[in-house]
């Protein structure tokens, strides 16, 4: 099996990584896998050395030359697989089969890991036509593109992963003393980027709360975005900077994350999320709010507790209860790191990816997917 897969963007985000994953699971299987991405952007930076990369800067969603660029190396390379693993890839990509001169076996395969609607454009619809198949990363995408207008019969499945040789290898970090945070104090982890839908300002009052009752509590904010500064401010006026920390972008974010001791998702939308996975394979208890994906991920009152968004009140009331409670943090923590491992692996997800691929060009029979029924 042959497969191009190209990335636009330039950070570093939990799509990013799975492009990796994929990558790399793909080749380690025997398949051809090639990425094609920016050659200044932080995925090209996280390739070894001999990974294959082809350089792509398509500067707008409409950039034709990109189009044309792609368009020739289908034609060298004629690909099985053609997958697409943002919204600009897909209009490069469905640019690319739109210019290409002679038939050829390529089917295109869309990654889908948001919740935003389809744009109605002209354009938008166009380049979403082009596409043979939608991989979602959660039933709740899959729900989402169908009340879009995408058929059923398009739609595949296929939970996000992480690699746990990695996760297992990375070294756990003293926060205490890397942070100077008192010793013996709960450290309560956010990671996210630091944009208006991670809802970090909703974090940041809970925390206000929680440190009304736990007076030594710690909460280490990573990532970083657009509200940086925002939230600084804010933080700065409830008189939380010696307890609530940004700690801006870093990359040891799984060993960070084995010293929390509960880990927060306080978005107000979510395709997935990723760092909620890998918080529970590091055997951390999750509060996470009720929205998009989230609830596929944690079992609520076995793996941790699900809130409704924007609610600091209800925020704290859950991160209170496992703080004061040894026995449930311990019990959820076990529980969410056998379930990460069982359900949201690298493996997993790369083994349905390539099933979908073999659906794609008649290896196996065409049948639609909706995601582990166990994961619900």
């Amino acid at each position: 099996m042959v497969s191009l897969h190209v990335d636009t963007a330039r950070t570093w985000r939990g799509g990013q990584n799975q492009v990796l994953l994929t990558v790399r699971g793909l080749r380690a299987r025997g398949h051809e896998a090639t990425i094609i991405a920016h050659p200044d952007g932080e995925l090209r930076r996280r390739l070894r050395e001999t990974d294959d990369l082809i350089p792509l800067t398509p500067r707008t969603e409409m950039d034709v030359l990109a189009g044309w660029k792609l368009a020739r190396l289908l034609q060298e390379r004629q690909p099985d697989i053609l997958h697409a693993h943002d919204a600009h890839a897909v209009a490069v990509a469905a640019l690319a089969m739109s210019f290409v001169r002679t038939s050829i076996p390529t089917r295109v395969v869309a990654s889908r890991r948001v919740i935003f609607q389809l744009g109605q454009n002209i354009f938008s619809r166009w380049k979403y036509r082009r596409v043979d198949r939608f991989i979602c990363a959660s039933s709740f995408i899959r729900t989402a593109l169908a009340n879009d207008g995408i058929s059923p019969k398009r739609l595949d499945v296929v939970y996000e992963g992480v690699d746990l040789v990695n996760l297992d290898t990375a070294p756990r970090v003293n926060l205490h003393e890397t942070f100077s945070f008192p010793e013996g104090a709960p450290i309560v982890g956010n990671v996210g980027a630091l944009d208006p839908d991670k809802g970090q300002r909703y974090l940041i009052k809970a925390a206000q709360l929680v440190i009304q009752r736990i007076p030594d509590a710690q909460f280490l904010i990573v990532g970083q975005g657009v509200l940086e500064e925002t939230l600084r401010r804010q933080i700065k006026s409830l008189n939380l900077e010696k307890q609530v920390l940004l700690t801006g972008f870093r990359s040891d974010v799984l060993s960070l994350q084995k010293g929390f001791d509960v880990f927060v998702m306080s978005s107000l939308s979510e395709g997935l999320g990723t760092s909620v996975i890998d918080a529970m394979a590091c055997g951390r208890p999750v509060v996470s709010t009720n929205v998009g994906g989230l609830p596929e991920l944690v079992a609520q009152g076995k793996t941790g507790q699900l809130v409704s968004a924007c609610d600091p009140r209800s925020l704290a009331e859950a991160i209170l209860r496992i703080l004061q409670d040894k026995t449930l943090q311990v019990r959820y923590g076990n529980a969410a790191s056998r379930r990460a491992r069982q359900l949201f692996s690298a493996e997993r997800m790369v083994d349905e990816t390539v099933e979908v691929y073999h659906r794609m060009v008649g290896t196996l029979p065409v049948t639609d997917n909706h995601g582990p029924a166990s994961a619900g």
